[in-house]
């Protein structure tokens, strides 16, 4: 039987590829899909706060905004009381690509979780939303709380 972390560990890296594959099509690279799912649900955001809640390195996430940003996917800008950080919202074509996003991950879950009944789904969520919460603890990037 593998460890829990071989499992765990292929699980994520199927569900990722899973995306990635519907996403590629659309011009978004592997870290980008979750971007317009979040910005959609909680407005212009500053760019460390994307990088945080979305768990990519902030490094990486400067990258990939500026590819996005490129597309047409998303603004970044400064605002008058702060200078210091870069906001970053959703374009009115980014805006399009959210549901297409949404139903690309949502026919991810539905493909990762087949052969699972609804109730195994229900209660296979709030052990996985445990163990999240307990990592976070070990990783010191994340300095405010993420819905």
């Amino acid at each position: 039987m593998p460890s829990l972390h071989h499992l765990w560990m292929k699980t994520c890296l199927r569900m990722k590829r899973l995306v990635s594959a519907q996403a590629a099509p659309l011009g978004l690279s592997p870290g980008q899909p979750k971007i317009p799912e979040f910005l959609a649900q909680h407005g212009e955001h500053e760019q460390k706060g994307i990088a945080d809640c979305c768990e990519i390195e902030p490094a990486a996430a400067g990258s990939i905004l500026l590819r996005m940003e490129t597309a047409g996917l998303v603004k970044r800008r400064n605002r008058p009381d702060n200078r210091r950080y870069l906001y970053v919202s959703l374009t009115p074509t980014g805006r399009k690509m959210v549901q297409t996003v949404q139903d690309i991950f949502a026919a991810a879950e539905a493909q990762i979780t087949a052969g699972l009944t609804e109730e195994e789904r229900v209660t296979l969520y709030e052990p996985l939303s445990k163990c999240f919460q307990n990592g976070k603890g070990a990783v010191k990037r994340n300095k405010r709380p993420c819905k």
